[in-house]
């Protein structure tokens, strides 16, 4: 399995428009992060966690080819708004591309992407076949399967994912033991960490320490950073054994 963290930036990314602060005006690469999101290339299949606004941007700057299916962990804007962008995919496979969300998030999908789901789409339209996620069932990629993971991003219900020894967790505020005890054993864990206040829907940094030290996993990395966390290169000192900043284009093997 290889991990590629596409983005590890907050809906705004970093640098901020408009920001001077030393996070935003930083020539570190590790402090210029694009919208949220990953991707995981296992036994052939190569799965993208969110489709936000820089989603043509990261599959360029990741030289992806094709994509098997796209996961959709919630519908808010910096995770969905890019999916138009799997046309060149549609077009060069000569195949619709899955897309795998929740009916809340498929609805929300056909209201944003209309144009994509009318009866008689426009030639040139993105296609997609929308597939369900339950949190009792594994999602079945051609035979990869995946474990979503139900957490809660302030009062809105979101999906995180397991792919066997990795885990992704995005956009998280609490999550409750019953689902907690499918991230258990993980060895690898991508987790939501904003920046250092209290968020009343994202996880801070302390509150992000005190879930990993429960988790246990053998290596953690921080994601969904805003850039009111601090320099990358003054932040990952100071973290425990084993947690540090991820950054774009971060890739894993495991």
């Amino acid at each position: 399995m290889k991990i590629t963290f596409l983005g590890t930036g907050t809906s705004q990314g970093v640098p901020v428009i408009g920001c001077d602060c030393e996070v935003c005006i930083s020539t570190d690469p590790k402090d210029n992060r694009l919208r949220t999101s990953a991707m995981i290339e296992w036994n052939g299949k190569v799965i993208i966690i969110d489709a936000g606004p820089d989603f043509r941007q990261q599959l360029l700057r990741a030289n992806v080819q094709d994509v098997s299916a796209i996961l959709m962990t919630h519908e808010h804007n910096d995770h969905i708004i890019g999916l138009d962008d799997v046309r060149p995919l549609n077009f060069k496979h000569k195949k619709h591309m899955p897309v795998y969300a929740e009916p809340r998030v498929q609805a929300e999908l056909k209201t944003r992407f209309s144009y994509i789901f009318d009866k008689n789409p426009y030639p040139g339209a993105p296609r997609i076949i929308l597939q369900n996620i339950d949190n009792q069932i594994d999602i079945d990629v051609d035979g990869v399967l995946v474990k979503p993971i139900r957490a809660m991003h302030g009062t809105l219900p979101v999906f995180g994912f397991r792919f066997e020894d990795f885990t992704y967790l995005t956009d998280v505020k609490s999550i409750a033991p019953e689902d907690l005890a499918k991230v258990k054993g993980t060895k690898l864990l991508a987790i939501d960490a904003l920046h250092h206040s209290e968020h009343h829907a994202h996880l801070n940094l302390e509150q992000a320490l005190a879930l990993i030290k429960i988790i246990q996993p053998e290596q953690a990395y921080l994601i969904h950073v805003s850039h009111r966390m601090g320099l990358a290169k003054k932040v990952n000192p100071s973290l425990p054994e084993g947690v540090e900043l991820a950054y774009d284009g971060l890739t894993i093997a495991l």
